[in-house]
């Protein structure tokens, strides 16, 4: 929901279609986005703000004191039927309707401790009982409470904490024996039990997967970039009047070096599917969404969120968390949480941006915002490359003042130097002139009227003062507000995160990847865009990274794909789509090259003669590509073929997902007879038919012939993605895992084929560790991760429209419990 809700949309273009001829010329033809802003903003009426309190009214974002008990006793209904996820969430929910140091907050705590404890999530119980104790949790009940401490304490090998704690245990039944006597029979058992464990249980020392996984993730970038800190020395910031600002290698790279790390500027959590309460069966919504699960400031996954103590929408990963939203935005943002799910994503940002910014140099960001409105150089991409001339130092006097400063860059500082920081976002282009004049006036009129709101409230607070003749400050604001927002189409990343579904009763679970949030990386946004890009993107918590995907020689220029990407649709789709949204017409290499590519089109979409085999050619009419043979055939016959072919393998996949593995074999393998009578061997559908056999047989523990479907299927990727691909390394790793795997299950019996898998035969340990090693190389270039603690089996299955990356399966081997491990895979540059 980047944008405003439809019924907004809709009102704001109604009211834009009844306005007379001549307000709408002066608003289309207004020169600065000041002049748009302050135009929209007197057409704001009344009526108008009251239409949007009422939209905003639908969301529940305000704490119900009524709530905590209503998702209190559905969480113990979770809880009895051993759902402790589910439970978990619940509690949550009540939790982030609870009024501190209440009873109601303790209590849900309290529960939530308990189902954590269930979860294995002991380090999370721990904090939850501590949390609960600090908001007044009965004295009567904290028994039981202390007795799950213990056992926690216990199972992380903290015996000292952990003998303190039975001690006092002992000490409190001792005084105060007002245990029913059934009650205290068991928690003296218990506690029993657990002396003698924490007797027995050694301290835990840290595993090396963990300390892998540590170090793996502190990984920085090599070299110090003096020009741009979050980019590696590797690379270097240029400008020129057609590329704009881009970055190029200053050496030669490698696959997998990383280029840049940046943390976000700022970003807003995707609220998801979050219909009005008018559009719910119930006032209270029981669904699980990203927004229980996710830290709204750091989006680290998180099981035991942190409420705001303001508002029920807000949830953090901590109280540090918590506390730094509250100081940096949220303090602003918290009575505001139904407007801003109103006005959409974006509005959002902008406002958020503004907040950040009045930290870092303020009576710089009012300067040029001042100069803005004075010079009337908002809407002119070209004044962006302008020499700027400063001659007022709100912050007091400078030695420069009055004379000609200019920046190299446009976002640079002084000294050349671009930061990811609010000059480099206000220096993103809005392209004002493309939008449509309609789009132009439903921004400024949504910023405006959260302008009012602000004023109304009295809680955005300037950290300087405005020069006489600029306006107000929220106009002043309002003004950047408007501009973020245009910034967005074209310069805000999504960020995403893989998702599993299914039962844990399955042995293969599938995955999928999700959009989490949107940010601003204002390095990222340097990038220019190509069908064929040489990098790639991934994302852990609000931190980018962008690394190598192939070598890249000195000079040349370093390329990001804001999508539409050449193995996932044609040059036309491509073209329309970056045209659309990001106002320009693709020249890269592979749109060049599609114009002169042969008539079969993509090998990965090809069609096969059923006599020779040979590829197919034309257009309406395709003929056999081989001289020797006169086959000829409609394209349209081939095409219903392939939509029947599909049919039949959704079917199968649906059988999977059922746990019918069997049936789905032998479906998906006269799905495959058929399709060698007429596509060709690296067509796309082939390898997804592989992967869907090699998942099968994983389900079934057949891992030899997994394998084997696999490796096919590998190839097929390889054709279309290429050897260095971040989807190449998605299969090598799945690929590493089914080994892993295997050989815990076969006794290492199970052994790779393929000549590119390199070790030699016989070496069934080296040849599996080569392989495994491999494709952990290539898959952390996409993540920045290690492997899992334990293992679990990656599957390929359909390919996102939005996405466009493959989703995911994982495995569990029979009788252990898979970790779930969130994976990173690249994303659009731009909004999904």
């Amino acid at each position: 929901m980047d944008l405003p809700v439809d019924e907004w949309k809709s009102y704001v273009f109604q009211k834009w279609s009844l306005l007379p001829k001549s307000i709408q010329v002066t608003i289309s033809t207004a020169e600065t986005l000041s002049d748009i802003f302050l135009h929209s903003s007197l057409l704001l009426q009344p009526e108008d703000e009251m239409f949007l309190q009422n939209l905003s009214r639908g969301y529940l974002v305000e704490k119900d004191p009524n709530a905590p008990l209503f998702y209190r006793e559905e969480g113990n209904k979770k809880f009895q039927q051993k759902d402790y996820m589910g439970a978990t969430v619940l509690y949550s929910k009540g939790i982030s309707h609870s009024r501190p140091h209440t009873a109601d907050i303790s209590l849900c705590y309290a529960n939530r401790s308990a189902a954590l404890f269930h979860l294995g999530q002991h380090e999370m119980c721990l904090k939850d009982i501590m949390r609960a104790q600090m908001h007044g949790y009965p004295e009567r009940l904290q028994p039981k409470m202390m007795l799950r401490k213990a056992e926690c304490l216990v199972t992380l090998g903290r015996r000292q904490e952990a003998s303190q704690t039975i001690s006092d245990l002992e000490s409190s039944f001792a005084a105060k024996p007002t245990l029913a006597a059934a009650q205290f029979q068991i928690l003296q058992t218990n506690l029993c039990r657990l002396k003698m464990k924490a007797q027995e249980k050694e301290s835990l020392t840290e595993t090396f997967p963990a300390a892998l996984t540590k170090a793996l993730e502190d990984m920085d970038l090599k070299g110090e970039n003096g020009q741009v800190p979050s980019a590696s020395s590797s690379v270097s910031l240029r400008t020129d009047p057609l590329r704009g600002r881009y970055l190029v290698a200053t050496k030669d790279i490698l696959p997998g070096e990383l280029l840049v790390k940046e943390d976000a500027f700022v970003s807003v959590l995707h609220p998801g599917e979050m219909p009005p309460l008018r559009h719910l069966e119930s006032k209270w919504d029981t669904r699980v969404t990203n927004r229980d699960l996710y830290c709204h400031r750091c989006l680290d996954h998180t099981l035991a969120t942190v409420p705001c103590d303001g508002c029920s929408y807000a949830k953090y990963c901590s109280h540090d968390c918590m506390q730094q939203a509250w100081d940096l935005y949220h303090s602003v943002e918290c009575s505001l949480g139904g407007l801003l799910l109103t006005l959409g994503v974006f509005c959002h940002i902008a406002l958020r941006s503004t907040l950040v910014a009045r930290f870092e140099d303020a009576s710089n960001v009012i300067r040029k915002l001042c100069g803005e409105i004075r010079n009337k150089d908002t809407c002119s991409p070209e004044r962006e490359t302008l020499v700027q001339t400063l001659t007022c130092d709100l912050g007091g006097e400078s030695e420069n003042k009055g004379k000609m400063l200019e920046p190299p860059v446009p976002g640079c500082d002084l000294n050349g130097k671009y930061e990811s920081n609010y000059n480099a976002v206000f220096h993103l282009l809005p392209h004002t002139g493309n939008h449509s004049p309609e789009h132009r006036f439903l921004c400024a009129l949504s910023v405006s009227a959260l302008c009012r709101r602000l004023e109304a409230a009295s809680c955005y607070k300037p950290a300087a003062a405005v020069p006489p003749g600029s306006g107000s400050e929220l106009d002043v604001w309002g003004v950047a507000m408007l501009k973020h927002v245009l910034q967005l189409q074209c310069n805000a990343q999504a960020i995403t995160t893989i998702q599993h579904t299914g039962s844990k009763e399955n042995s293969v679970t599938n995955s999928r990847q999700v959009r989490l949030a949107t940010g601003i990386f204002p390095v990222i946004s340097l990038l220019n865009h190509s069908c064929s890009p040489n990098t790639s993107v991934s994302f852990i918590s609000t931190v980018a990274t962008v690394r190598a995907s192939q070598q890249i020689e000195k000079g040349q220029e370093i390329l990001h794909c804001y999508g539409p990407h050449q193995s996932r649709m044609r040059a036309a789709e491509r073209q329309q789509k970056l045209r659309s949204q990001y106002f320009f017409d693709c020249s890269c290499a592979a749109c060049q090259n599609e114009k002169h590519s042969a008539a079969t089109g993509p090998r990965w979409e090809a069609f096969c003669c059923r006599s020779c085999g040979a590829l197919m050619q034309g257009d309406d009419v395709l003929i056999c590509g081989s001289t020797s043979c006169t086959e000829s055939v409609s394209r349209d016959h081939l095409i219903s073929r392939l939509q029947d072919l599909q049919q039949q393998v959704g079917m199968a996949r649906k059988l999977l997902r059922n746990d019918k593995p069997e049936r789905a074999i032998q479906l998906l393998l006269g799905c495959q007879r058929d399709a060698q009578s007429f596509l060709s061997g690296e067509h796309s559908l082939v390898g997804e038919m592989e992967d869907d056999l090699a998942q099968a047989y994983a389900a079934l523990g057949d891992w030899q012939k997994s394998a084997t479907h696999l490796q096919k299927s590998l190839r097929v990727v390889e054709v279309r993605h290429g050897p260095s691909s971040v989807e190449m390394g998605h299969e090598l790793f799945k690929l590493a895992q089914l080994f892993f795997n295997g050989s815990r299950a076969l006794g290492s019996t199970l052994k790779p084929r393929g000549p590119h898998l390199g070790q030699k035969q016989g070496r069934p340990h080296l040849r599996q560790l080569g392989i495994a090693l491999h494709a952990i190389r290539m898959f952390q270039q996409d993540t920045d991760k290690s492997i899992p603690t334990r293992p679990s089996f990656l599957l390929r299955s359909t390919v996102t429209a939005r996405s466009h990356r493959p989703g995911l399966g994982m495995l569990r081997l029979s009788g252990s419990t898979a970790v779930e491990w969130p994976l990173c895979c690249p994303t659009t540059h731009g909004p999904l």
